[in-house]
């Protein structure tokens, strides 16, 4: 069985970003040479996520809108994690709400997914750099 593994890095602009990473998923699935397995992708940071879902602009601003109605970023007191001196609380519970990670199927050298299905990385605590940890197995 082969094991890879690589660090995607990230820099967003914003405080929250959903960014598309299927391309440097399937790219690093080739590097690999598993053609038949599994890929985890895993956000390395606690105010990241990592999610399949639609790759449709709609969409994610409707998550993005959700996210911040149930864990609005302001104001930055009403949350006992921020007594700390951080101003991040809400970004660890948009994490837990979208998820960690995603593990895919790998069949013929490809990521098995549905229809639409893409890798999103999803950022709530922005303009820092970040890691996404990719771990492929197989054969």
């Amino acid at each position: 069985m082969k094991s890879y593994r690589k660090e995607l890095w990230f820099n967003t602009a914003a405080r929250t970003e959903f960014i598309n990473i299927t391309p440097q998923v399937e790219a690093a699935l080739h590097e690999s040479g598993v053609k038949e397995g599994l890929c985890l992708v895993n956000a390395m940071h606690i105010s990241a996520s990592v999610f399949i879902n639609d790759d449709e602009r709609g969409l994610h601003h409707d998550f993005a809108q959700f996210l911040e109605k149930l864990a609005p970023h302001q104001p930055i007191s009403q949350y006992r994690h921020n007594d700390t001196g951080e101003d991040n609380a809400d970004s660890h519970i948009k994490r837990q709400i979208m998820g960690r990670e995603v593990v895919v199927a790998v069949t013929g050298g490809k990521l098995d997914f549905g229809p639409w299905e893409q890798i999103f990385y999803g950022e709530f605590d922005g303009q820092r750099r970040k890691r996404v940890l990719l771990k492929i197995i197989g054969d």
